[in-house]
């Protein structure tokens, strides 16, 4: 009997992949979570596992075809007893069409694989010597046996390898049953998932965590897509050349099309005088080298606009359009906008309000490094509240930067530079940088917006608020 095999929900929103490589072919005869396909998403390449064993029947996808989620993969033909795992890379490119692909999870960005350490054994496997008895208790207990594949997304897959959690063991409270990355948590600490313990907790402290909302009334969603005119006959008036566009691009095109068409979108402009502040990075910029430190203008950028955000949650929050509500975050995750030569990746520092300036420093000069290297993983590039885009090595006197969705506002800033400026009846000349707070009108009034801006500039005017002096 057959067993069709789609492609999975990854997660994020993400309703397309592109297939960047087949990693079987028909006949073989593979593992459950072996590697089978590597696609490429939003903005990562990722390994797709198989989600049973048995041989591979038929092959519905090919290089560089995009397809969307639910769309079968490949086809399975009648399961097989896999007795044997072959033993390094003499068997993964063995040309015998029965051949046995042991799993082999890796996570990579643009094609450069950042390869994590093999699993040692299936999930179907026993118990590995260092899982406790506890453990191994608190999986089984209360989970449904399964006998067939497992609903989980890749991610969350790597993550029972990584805790020896056997998936057919954990019930599954995602949509249709799937298991996720809570689910596998919790059955570690032999307690339910933690979405599940949060509904019968006590509604005491408000203040720290949002309460549960009822369910919306059914709403009308909004609109987010434009029908653009059909294009004229360029070649009527000489050569042309037809590029495709990469999937990054594409991406890139259609989020920001997405943004520009459902946020109405409002700019703030101002100036900061970061004299003084140019001045401590320029004193430090030694002994941080020292440190293995490249010490930024960026780094204090991301320290002012995650403590004006504690004073401003508003632009800290995403627009539930559909339910009527402000989801705003407890949390503080930054995202920055970096350049590299396959389009504009925005990888994000988590936790940017608790960590020191030199400390912020230090992550995202390996952040930006691993970006451009092609090596950030997906939880390098999710989860930001808030983006800062700086285009000061560039050049320019401003821009208005379009907001990353679902994030509510964007803080773009330009070249600093020497100006002159009137202080206490003098003239004197003074480093300006001009900055640009562009926020969803949906959520924010143009006061809101000021007053959030002139927090982020009172801090870069006063270094000594940003190191805690």
């Amino acid at each position: 009997m057959s067993r069709p095999f789609v492609l999975p929900d990854l997660g994020e929103g993400l309703t397309e992949a592109e297939i960047v490589k087949v990693l079987v072919r028909e006949g073989d005869v593979i593992a459950e979570d072996a590697p089978l396909l590597e696609v490429e998403t939003d903005k990562a390449t990722v390994e797709i596992p198989s989600p049973m064993s048995g041989r591979v029947e038929k092959i519905h996808v090919e290089t560089h075809q995009t397809v969307k989620v639910g769309q079968v993969l490949v086809t399975f033909g009648e399961a097989v007893s896999v007795a044997t795992k072959p033993i390094g890379k003499q068997a993964a490119d063995t040309l015998d069409p029965t051949r046995t692909l042991a799993p082999e999870p890796r996570t990579t960005v643009q094609g450069t694989r950042a390869r994590q350490a093999p699993a040692a054994e299936s999930p179907r496997a026993p118990a590995r010597s260092f899982e406790s008895a506890e453990t191994r208790a608190a999986v089984d207990v209360g989970a449904p046996a399964r006998s067939g594949p497992v609903p989980a997304t890749p991610s969350t897959r790597r993550l029972s390898r990584e805790l020896g959690v056997d998936l057919h063991a954990v019930r599954g409270t995602g949509p249709g049953g799937r298991v996720t990355d809570d689910d596998v948590r919790a059955a570690v600490a032999g307690g339910a998932p933690a979405r599940a313990q949060a509904r019968g907790m006590p509604r005491t402290d408000r203040a720290a965590q949002l309460e549960p909302a009822a369910t919306p009334a059914p709403a009308k969603p909004l609109a987010t897509h434009v029908t653009e005119p059909s294009l004229p006959n360029f070649e009527q008036w000489g050569p042309v050349e037809r590029q495709p566009l990469s999937h990054l691009r594409r991406t890139i095109a259609e989020r920001m099309t997405l943004s520009a068409t459902v946020i109405p979108h409002v700019t703030h402009f101002d100036r900061a005088d970061i004299t003084e502040l140019d001045a401590i990075v320029q004193r430090n910029l030694e002994s941080a080298k020292a440190r293995g430190v490249t010490l930024t203008l960026t780094a204090f950028l991301l320290k002012a606009a995650a403590l004006a955000l504690a004073e401003h949650p508003t632009f800290n929050a995403a627009l539930d359009a559909a339910g009527g509500q402000l989801i705003v975050k407890r949390y503080v995750h930054l995202g920055v906008a970096v350049a590299t030569g396959r389009g504009l990746i925005v990888p994000v520092l988590r936790d940017v309000d608790k960590k020191p300036v030199i400390e912020l420093a230090r992550e995202l000069g390996a952040l930006a490094q691993r970006v451009r290297d092609g090596k950030a993983t997906l939880d390098d590039l999710r989860g930001g509240t808030f983006t800062i885009t700086n285009i000061g090595a560039l050049g320019g006197t401003g821009a208005i930067p379009i907001i990353n969705y679902p994030e509510v506002a964007i803080l773009g800033v330009a070249r600093a530079r020497q100006e002159p400026v009137v202080r206490d009846g003098r003239i004197e000349p003074r480093l300006l940088l001009p900055v640009s707070l562009t926020f969803d009108h949906r959520v924010a009034d143009g006061a809101d917006g000021a007053r959030f801006a002139a927090a982020i500039v009172r801090r870069l005017e006063r270094p000594e608020l940003l190191l805690g002096l």
